[in-house]
């Protein structure tokens, strides 16, 4: 089965609680475009709007399945195909097999230097069946998906608990607080990407280049760990490189 990371919470959230927790922003709003409303895409919607965001969330079945979700959250459902427009930062929470299917063009209404949130994990044995590319040619999970949507992408999240999102955020300085993984080649991209995961109340370490961000790929030590800074960088130090066979098709 996937992660645990992708399962539905065994309890409700009390939103306020959660939500507000060690949540601050002192910068400007910003314009969030977010393709995916599993339990990593619908948490960041909530904490991300919480934060005052101004998020548009969208899935593969249109933006009148998440009537509930908008009505929750305050944010805007839109088609895949609008989800970037304007958008200064694009999560992709999907699964890896559905990469190629996104529209052409996608990010062709982003804001120039748009940063690009990648979450996502290949489960060849138990969802997205083989890609070459990645199994023979060695690309990193996230370089293939740069590709596929011929833009850089920044790769976050990937092994975070989608319900710490909700309710593990601290702030600056905690002793618990967590640390987020995050692989990048556009180090601009990366600073905002950094910034806006401390805003949702977690530290961050960065992984390296996208080459590198093997260090924190499905099976790695730092795969759904919870822990802080010098946990998360211990763990990413003894990744081993060789993908592990539950995790190669």
């Amino acid at each position: 089965m996937p992660h645990p990371r992708n399962r539905p919470p065994d309890s409700e959230v009390d939103a306020t609680q959660t939500y507000a927790r060690a949540s601050s922003r002192e910068g400007p709003v910003m314009k969030i475009g977010i393709i995916g409303a599993g339990n990593i895409g619908g948490n960041l919607t909530r904490r991300l709007t919480a934060l005052g965001h101004d998020v548009s969330v969208a899935n593969s079945r249109g933006p009148h399945t998440l009537t509930e979700l908008a009505e929750e959250t305050g944010a805007t459902p839109v088609p895949v195909q609008e989800a970037a427009r304007g958008a200064e930062v694009v999560v992709i929470t999907i699964p890896v097999k559905a990469i190629p299917d996104l529209p052409a063009g996608l990010l062709d209404g982003a804001a120039e230097n748009v940063a690009v949130i990648d979450t996502g994990n290949y489960y060849p044995q138990q969802r997205d069946g083989r890609i070459a590319a990645i199994e023979d040619e060695g690309l990193t999970e996230s370089a293939w998906t740069a590709q596929q949507i011929g833009h850089t992408v920044i790769k976050a999240f990937n092994g975070t608990f989608a319900q710490d999102i909700l309710e593990r955020p601290r702030p600056a300085g905690d002793p618990e607080r967590q640390a987020v993984p995050v692989a990048g080649d556009d180090e601009a991209a990366k600073r905002v990407v950094r910034n806006l995961i401390d805003e949702l109340g977690f530290d961050t370490v960065d992984t390296g280049t996208l080459a590198d961000s093997w260090r924190q790929q499905p099976g790695t030590p730092v795969y759904g760990l919870r822990a802080g800074v010098d946990g998360v960088t211990k763990a990413l130090a003894e990744a081993p490189r060789e993908r592990p066979a539950d995790f190669r098709a």
